[in-house]
C-alpha cells in the first residue's frame, strides 16, 4: 500500500475519531455541554489528534530507518572479495536497487508474473534484455549474485511495506479507542489539546533550528577536511583563484579574496540600482498613488519577482552587455575603451538590481501601509506637509522594517549565480574596473561541485569553505543589521 494511501486512511481514521470523541463527551455531560470540562470540539480534536499525529511519526520513523535495515542485509549478501577493480559495494547496491525496481516495474504492467520475477535465474534469462523490454536500462549485466540481491530486496521491501501499513493503521486505531474511552466530563481536553498544539509549533520551530545546524555542520566538517590539505592562511589571505584539476590539486592557488570581492562588488552595484528605485516607488505606491494606479503599478513591479534567474542572466548576457559595449567599448558612444566584453562587474550589478527592486519595493510597501494612519493625521495636524510628513514621521517609523527588505535583497544578491555566471563573466580578479569581468564566490562553488570531482581533493573541498565564508558574511550583515535596527528604533521611541 502507497504512503499516500496509508496517510488518507489515517486522516478518515482522525476524522472518525473526532466526531466519536465529540459524541463520547456529550453523552457523558448527559447532552448538557455545560457539565463538561472543556467544550465538545476540544474532545473531538483530542481524539482525532491522539488518532493521527503518532501514526504519522511512526509512518515517518519507518520510513527512515526500513531503507537502512534492507541494505544493510541486502549488502550482506554481496561477496567483498568478488568485487571488480574499480568498482564498490556502494555501486553494487545501486545495480540491486536498479534491478529491483525494474522487475517492480515488469509485474507491473503484466510483462511477467510474481513468481516468475521471485525465480528468475541468470542461467536462464538475459535479465538485462528482459527489463529493457518494458522501459528499464541496465548500464552492464546483471550477475547471479546481484540478480539474488535484488530479489531478496525486493522481498524484503514488499514485507516491510505490509508490515509498515499495518503498524501505522494498528497505531491510529489504537490512538483513537485508547482516547475515546479515557473521556469523562471531567476530562481536561482542552488542557491536552492546547500542550499538543504547542508541541507542533516547538517541533516546527525545531526542524527550522535544527536545519540551520545540519547546514552549518556540513560545512564546518568539509571545510575542516580541506583545511588539513591546503593551508588556511593562502585560503583566506591567497590573491590568486587558479585551481588546477590535475593530480589532487596540490598546485592550485585557491585565494578567496578575489571571489570575495567580486561578490561584494556585485552586489554594492545592484543595491545602489535596487535600493533607490525599489524605496522611492513604495513610497510613491503607498503615499502618493491614486488606488487605480496602484492597482495596477504595484503587480507589475512583483511580476518582475517572478522571472527565473536564468531569464535574467540571458537578458544580462544579450542585452545589456552590448548595450554597455556600445556606450563604453571601442568605438562607443563615449568615444572611450573602458569596456572590452559585455561580461563585466556592471553588466550583472545593472540587472541584478532589476532583479531586486521588487524585493525592495514590495516589502517597503507593506512595511509604509503598516505605519498607523494616526500618526499621518497628527503630523498633518501640526501643520507640516506631506513631504514632511513622509520624510520624518513615517520613513522614520517604518525604517526597522526597510532595513529588513534591504538586507534581504542584499542576501539575495550574495547569493545569486546565474545572472553572475552569464553577466559577470568567470575571472577572478581584484579590480576596481566596474567594466571588468569578475565572478563571485557562489558561480566558483558552482564549478568546483560540477562535473567528476574527486572529493578528496582540495578543489572539490575549496567549496565548502567557500560555502562557509559566505555564510560568515551574510550573518555578518545581519548582525549590522540588527544593530542598525535597535539603534533607531531605540531613538525613535
Amino acid at each position: 500500500m502507497s504512503n499516500t494511501l496509508i496517510l488518507l486512511i489515517v486522516l478518515v481514521i482522525g476524522v472518525l475519531g473526532f466526531f466519536a470523541g465529540r459524541v463520547r463527551a456529550m453523552a457523558a455531560a448527559g447532552g448538557d455541554r455545560r457539565n463538561l470540562h472543556s467544550l465538545p470540539n476540544y474532545y473531538g480534536a483530542n481524539t482525532a489528534l491522539n488518532a493521527i499525529v503518532p501514526a504519522g511519526i511512526a509512518l515517518a520513523v519507518w520510513l527512515i530507518v526500513q531503507p537502512f535495515v534492507i541494505n544493510n542485509t541486502v549488502s550482506g549478501m554481496i561477496d567483498q572479495e568478488a568485487i571488480a577493480e574499480g568498482s564498490s559495494l556502494g555501486l553494487i547496491m545501486s545495480d540491486v536497487r536498479r534491478v529491483a525496481e525494474g522487475l517492480d516495474v515488469a509485474v507491473a504492467e503484466g510483462a511477467m508474473t510474481e513468481e516468475t520475477a521471485a525465480d528468475m535465474r541468470t542461467e536462464f534469462t538475459d535479465v538485462r534484455e528482459r527489463l529493457a523490454e518494458v522501459g528499464v536500462a541496465l548500464g552492464s549485466g546483471v550477475t547471479s549474485e546481484t540478480l539474488q540481491a535484488a530479489q531478496r530486496y525486493r522481498e524484503m521491501a514488499w514485507t516491510g511495506n505490509w508490515l509498515k501499513t499495518l503498524v501505522v493503521i494498528a497505531i491510529s486505531i489504537g490512538g483513537l479507542a485508547l482516547t475515546w474511552r479515557l473521556i469523562t466530563r471531567d476530562y481536561r481536553a482542552r488542557n491536552v489539546v492546547e500542550k499538543g498544539v504547542l508541541s507542533v509549533l516547538i517541533l516546527a520551530a525545531s526542524i527550522a533550528i535544527l536545519t540551520t545546524v545540519g547546514i552549518v555542520f556540513s560545512l564546518i566538517f568539509n571545510t575542516y577536511e580541506f583545511f588539513k590539505l591546503y593551508p588556511a592562511a593562502d585560503f583566506f589571505f591567497g590573491l590568486n583563484w587558479s585551481p588546477s584539476f590535475s593530480g589532487r590539486g596540490q598546485s592550485s592557488q585557491l585565494g578567496i579574496l578575489p571571489l570575495l570581492w567580486g561578490t561584494l562588488y556585485i552586489s554594492f552595484i545592484a543595491l545602489l540600482v535596487a535600493v533607490p528605485i525599489g524605496l522611492f516607488s513604495a513610497i510613491y505606491l503607498s503615499e502618493y498613488a491614486s488606488k487605480s494606479v496602484r492597482a495596477i503599478a504595484k503587480p507589475m513591479l512583483e511580476v518582475l519577482a517572478g522571472i527565473p534567474t536564468i531569464v535574467y542572466g540571458l537578458f544580462a548576457l544579450l542585452t545589456v552587455g552590448p548595450l554597455l559595449v556600445g556606450v563604453f567599448g571601442e568605438g562607443g558612444a563615449l568615444g572611450v575603451t573602458w569596456m572590452s566584453g559585455g561580461t563585466a562587474v556592471m553588466t550583472a550589478g545593472l540587472v541584478m538590481g532589476m532583479m531586486l527592486i521588487p524585493f525592495v519595493s514590495s516589502l517597503s510597501d507593506d512595511i509604509i501601509n503598516a505605519v498607523p494612519q494616526a500618526m499621518r493625521d497628527g503630523s498633518l495636524g501640526l501643520g507640516a506637509t506631506h513631504s514632511e510628513t513622509v520624510r520624518k514621521v513615517i520613513l522614520p517609523a517604518a525604517l526597522p522594517g526597510i532595513v529588513g527588505a534591504i538586507l534581504l535583497a542584499a542576501s539575495r544578491a550574495i547569493g545569486e549565480t546565474m545572472i553572475v555566471v552569464l553577466g559577470a563573466g568567470a575571472a577572478a580578479r581584484l579590480s576596481l574596473n566596474p567594466f571588468d569581468a569578475m565572478t563571485t564566490v557562489t558561480a566558483k562553488i558552482v564549478s568546483q561541485l560540477t562535473g567528476d570531482s574527486d572529493f578528496s581533493s582540495p578543489v572539490a573541498l575549496v567549496a565548502f569553505a567557500l560555502g562557509i565564508s559566505l555564510f560568515v558574511v551574510t550573518l555578518g550583515l545581519n548582525i549590522f543589521a540588527l544593530y542598525i535596527v535597535r539603534k533607531y528604533r531605540e531613538q525613535y521611541e
